[in-house]
């Protein structure tokens, strides 16, 4: 079952993306990388823009982690409605998150849209990890055979 590893990897790189996003906040180096989604070099950014291009570069991986958890946790048809509901949550986080930062960016770090997107970022953790809870509460399949003999 892949959805055991996968909510585990969504969940370690989210639990990174946090240091690093509070990392960025606490340094001030928020709006070296004054442009969004990518920096004014594009893909291989100098280097007074790599910690926000590595927050950035990091956060996308999330968002693609945090989808594909969710698309397997829906499809699992071992999985409890709670997980499928949490991770759908996750989901609608994650694309808000999304739209938080460049908000954040565009708006020149207003400290509202930045508090709003380090407590969304709260919420997000939270449903991935309940998720993760839940995917690990599933028994394996091997385990169901066991059980069945």
């Amino acid at each position: 079952m892949i959805l055991k590893p996968l909510s585990f990897t969504t969940l370690a790189v989210l639990f990174s993306l946090i240091f690093i996003g509070g990392y960025v906040n606490a340094s001030g180096v928020g709006l070296t990388c004054p442009d969004w989604p990518l920096c004014p070099q594009g893909l291989a950014p100098g280097a007074d823009f790599i910690i926000e291009y590595i927050h950035r570069s990091v956060a996308a991986t999330t968002g693609m982690l945090v989808i594909a958890t969710t698309v397997f946790a829906v499809k699992s048809k071992e999985g409890p409605t709670g997980m499928k509901i949490t991770s759908l949550i996750a989901a609608g986080a994650v694309i808000g998150q999304i739209v938080l930062g460049a908000m954040v960016i565009f708006e020149r770090l207003h400290a509202v849209l930045v508090t709003a997107h380090l407590g969304l970022g709260l919420v997000l953790f939270s449903m991935v990890l309940v998720t993760f809870l839940y995917a690990y509460r599933i028994p394996s399949r091997k385990a169901i055979r066991a059980v069945q003999d």
